[in-house]
């Protein structure tokens, strides 16, 4: 027979049966701009929708300019390059991020050089920063991971007194504020990135800003078959790619520019009755926040488990049983290092002569992705006060369950 203060793994009735807020989520707005771009605009090269995307967005986030780009990855690779970055440099990325973030090195012919994280946090640690900058370190590159800001001040001061550049991985952090002032153009620039997890969504796409027009110019170049900003048509000055947006993810992502404010409210909202609820449990501890942090854009919903408080229960089986319960969680990145792609072929890499990636350990990087790390995706956060309410009081039934 079920008993509800079962688990249900072991037969117990589920906190939850219904599902979490879909997403992504169509609006009126988007449908009507939408066709107003299909029947009214260019949908490729000079589209007006792409223009006011570049405009709104830059507004939106304290920047001068912005240029849409095809996907995030896409935009971590031109940014590389309009920084300078040539083969056989080395880019300084956190190992707990998506893949995307070194493979961009990797196809700018350079050199991931992979830095620990803060445990607190789960960003790049900058602590360690000097000691893993060399004479061939071109750009350092925080993940603002979840939407919980980098610490961009200390990491910044550090690229300034090298004399590289910082780029920001943004992908995950639309809306996050840092001393007042949201993300991205802080360094030399910042990219964002719009496939159809992330809180603002076109499927696909991404982003680049900056304050600084010379970089912007040159993005606009390698994202533009190497095309020269009011240059000739056929005059081409770098080996660029055609990583241009259309139209239509562009229409789509205006419209969400105007309903970010309010979605940010709710998911700020959710999230501080899952910081109430889980702060008071032993054995959970929540990610902080550096003190230049104003907002959290909340992309991801993530806490730590600590297995030591649960009769060395493991977090995977924390995981399955709050799964159970109609919550679903999960571990997710592996630190990058791991990964088959960096399992070096020197016939395919051959600037990574001498690099073996294998032999790397990151010990907090390691623990957190191997036994600690829960993820709760952005749409969960997009229910009412009752829907958090039921995640709460999953992981409590669970954490007493474990406790006994």
């Amino acid at each position: 027979m079920s008993d509800k203060s079962n688990l249900q793994i072991n037969g117990g009735e589920p906190v939850r049966t219904k599902p979490f807020p879909s997403w992504p989520r169509p609006t009126e707005a988007m449908k009507k701009s939408l066709i107003h771009t299909l029947e009214n605009e260019r949908w490729g090269i000079g589209s007006a929708a792409v223009e006011q995307f570049e405009r709104k967005f830059a507004d939106f986030h304290d920047s001068q300019f912005a240029l849409a780009i095809s996907t995030g990855t896409a935009a971590l690779w031109v940014s590389l390059k309009a920084a300078g970055v040539k083969a056989g440099d080395e880019v300084i990325v956190p190992a707990y991020t998506f893949v995307g973030t070194a493979t961009a090195v990797l196809m700018a012919n350079a050199v991931p050089v992979f830095a620990d994280i803060d445990e607190s946090t789960l960003n790049m640690d900058p602590a360690l920063l000097d000691d893993l900058i060399t004479d061939k370190t071109k750009v350092v590159m925080p993940v603002h991971i979840a939407g919980n800001p980098a610490e961009i001040t200390a990491i910044k001061q550090i690229c300034d007194r090298h004399g590289i550049a910082m780029i920001e991985d943004a992908a995950q952090a639309h809306g996050t504020e840092w001393e007042g002032r949201k993300v991205g153009a802080f360094g030399m620039g910042g990219i964002f990135s719009f496939q159809s997890s992330k809180n603002m969504t076109a499927g696909e796409g991404g982003a680049i800003i900056s304050d600084d027009e010379e970089f912007i110019n040159k993005c606009f170049s390698y994202q533009n078959a190497g095309r020269v900003r009011e240059g000739d048509w056929y005059e081409h000055d770098h080996l660029g790619g055609n990583f241009r947006l259309s139209a239509f993810p562009a229409a789509l992502l205006t419209a969400q520019i105007e309903t970010m404010e309010k979605d940010m409210a709710i998911r700020d909202a959710n999230a501080a009755i899952l910081d109430s609820g889980f702060e008071k449990i032993e054995g959970l501890e929540l990610l902080q926040k550096y003190p230049g942090t104003t907002r959290v854009s909340h992309h991801l919903y993530i806490f730590r488990y600590l297995k030591k408080y649960f009769d060395e229960k493991s977090r995977e089986q924390f995981l399955e049983a709050l799964n159970g319960e109609g919550i679903p969680v999960y571990a997710g990145y592996v630190p990058l290092y791991r990964e088959r792609l960096f399992i070096v072929n020197r016939a395919e890499y051959p600037w990574l002569e001498g690099v073996d990636f294998e032999k790397i350990t990151l010990p907090v990087t390691e623990r957190i992705a191997d036994e600690e790390a829960v993820w709760l995706r952005q749409n969960c956060l997009l229910g009412s006060e009752e829907d958090a309410m039921d995640i709460l009081q999953a992981v409590e039934k669970v954490v007493n369950a474990f406790s006994n």
